[in-house]
């Protein structure tokens, strides 16, 4: 099982927990949504519950469900900047397709 973090996502994800003051990590899950199927979730954690996975990568925690974990392993989170636009990049192995506007994916259950 593995979640890895490019240096310029960790690099984010500490910024912005230094700024908000708190939180352990990023937390990282799915829902369903879209015409896809399924889209990501992003918030920051703030504790650990019972079924969650940590993985760590230049010094930043994600945190992942076990029900969320079969759907992101292996994945690689970067941050890029495009243009004007910034946002997080998700590279899934896990993923069969996506919608044409991005924003869901599919995976082979």
């Amino acid at each position: 099982m593995s979640i890895t973090l490019t240096e310029n996502a960790a690099r984010q994800i500490k910024k912005q927990l230094d700024k908000r003051g708190t939180g352990i990590g990023l937390k990282l899950g799915v829902k369903k949504s879209g015409c896809s199927g399924y889209a990501y979730v992003l918030d920051y954690a703030e504790t650990l519950e019972a079924n969650d996975n940590v993985f760590e990568n230049f010094g930043v925690k994600v945190i992942v469900s076990n029900d969320d974990l079969e759907f992101v392993n292996g994945i690689s989170l970067d941050y890029r900047k495009e243009g004007i636009n910034e946002a997080f990049k998700f590279d899934n192995p896990n993923v069969k397709g996506t919608c044409g506007c991005g924003e869901s994916f599919s995976v082979t259950e």
